[in-house]
């Protein structure tokens, strides 16, 4: 069975990549006195920020994953142990890249303690390490798992934030599981991962896994759609009304479970337009389909917009700006697209190279 490209994937995880250099924009070129603006946008939408690339991370490598396992069950030459190999050396690059860009930051601000920051690459990378024996268990355990990950991250917030900066055991810890705690800390959203994990696999069962067309939509309407959608109101009317106004506070509970709920929601949406073809999307999601296709590389690569504007702009002049910049990289993202498309892409070598060395490893394994 060939896994066919999920448009809406493409569209979620190409939001969220524009909303992170979003973000980083405002940021880097805002002066110091509107900082006020970076927290509006924050509130309205961070929740598809780093969150949400983690969560379609997780709904995409869940995808590829049942992918591969049919495949390997019909093929000779295909086995579980490659698609092992191929994951773990996906997570290993991952890291390498995350640890890499950790490395620059803490040269480039002269203070070593960055070079273990949880930016969102490093996040990732230990998601795929930690989720990969997970992937074999049941949807139910995994939210089991995610859910006494989200409980134990309060616990060892409330214990070791005190400790920040100190130089014995707690302080280590805090900065092992939390440095910096205004990025991506991995106890704060490696459950996004898993619960995509999830999502994934209700998907991969509802609509891949049935060749008939009506039978199809019916099940995806039935087994994943109205489940999603109740469960992401449920999600969002619970996180709103948990501790408010506390779901407005980036990395809160209440947040957390807000976010899990808007995420849901708009896949959710995307979706019922794909599946029962509301409308086609073709240049909206040509736009979106380059920053999800190149997201790894753009990711790295929009940090030489740092020092275009740093501190310079206000908040009129600014969008202007922005706005310029995100039609000059979707116009070089098209270019390159056209002319090396996937050669270009970080994200679309390091599966291509993952794959080989799992390839080249069976291939001794059975000269042996």
């Amino acid at each position: 069975m060939e896994l066919k490209r999920v448009k809406s994937i493409d569209i979620f995880r190409g939001l969220c990549m524009t909303w992170m250099i979003l973000a980083h924009l405002i940021d880097w070129w805002l002066r110091s006195e509107y900082s006020w603006v970076k927290s509006i946008t924050s509130i309205i939408l961070d929740p598809i920020g780093a969150s949400g690339f983690l969560f379609i991370s997780g709904v995409s490598i869940t995808l590829s994953y049942r992918n591969r396992k049919i495949k390997s069950n019909k093929s000779v030459d295909y086995n579980p142990r490659m698609i092992r190999n191929s994951y773990m050396f996906r997570a290993f690059f991952i890291l390498i890249i995350a640890l890499i860009y950790n490395i620059s930051v803490s040269l480039s601000i002269n203070d070593l303690t960055w070079i273990w920051t949880w930016f969102v690459l490093l996040t990732a990378a230990m998601s795929l390490f930690i989720t990969w024996p997970l992937l074999k268990t049941s949807r139910f355990f995994r939210i089991l798992f995610g859910l006494i990950i989200l409980i134990l991250n309060q616990i060892l917030v409330s214990i070791l934030l005190p400790y920040e900066g100190d130089s014995n055991l707690f302080g280590l810890l805090f900065h092992i599981l939390y440095h910096d705690i205004h990025q991506d800390p991995i106890l704060t959203f490696l459950p996004f991962f898993l619960f995509g994990t999830v999502f994934g696999d209700t998907l991969f069962n509802t609509i891949f896994l049935n060749e008939n067309k009506n039978d199809k939509k019916a099940s995806f309407k039935n087994k994943c759609l109205i489940p999603s959608i109740i469960s992401g109101i449920l999600l969002i009317t619970f996180g709103v009304l948990f501790n408010f106004p506390m779901f407005l506070r980036r990395r809160s509970l209440s947040w957390i479970i807000y976010s899990f709920g808007i995420e849901i929601i708009l896949i959710s949406t995307f979706l019922i337009f794909e599946v029962f073809k509301v409308f086609k999307p073709r240049r909206s999601y040509k736009f979106l389909f380059y920053y999800s296709y190149y997201s790894l590389t753009i990711y790295l690569a929009h940090n030489l917009l740092f020092f275009l504007f740093f501190h310079q702009l206000n908040v009129f002049n600014i969008w202007f700006f922005i706005i310029g910049a995100f039609i000059f990289i979707g116009i070089l993202l098209r270019a390159i697209y056209k002319a090396w498309e996937g050669k270009a892409s970080i994200k679309v070598q390091i599966g291509r190279l993952s794959l080989k060395l799992a390839m080249k490893i069976e291939e001794r394994l059975h000269k042996k």
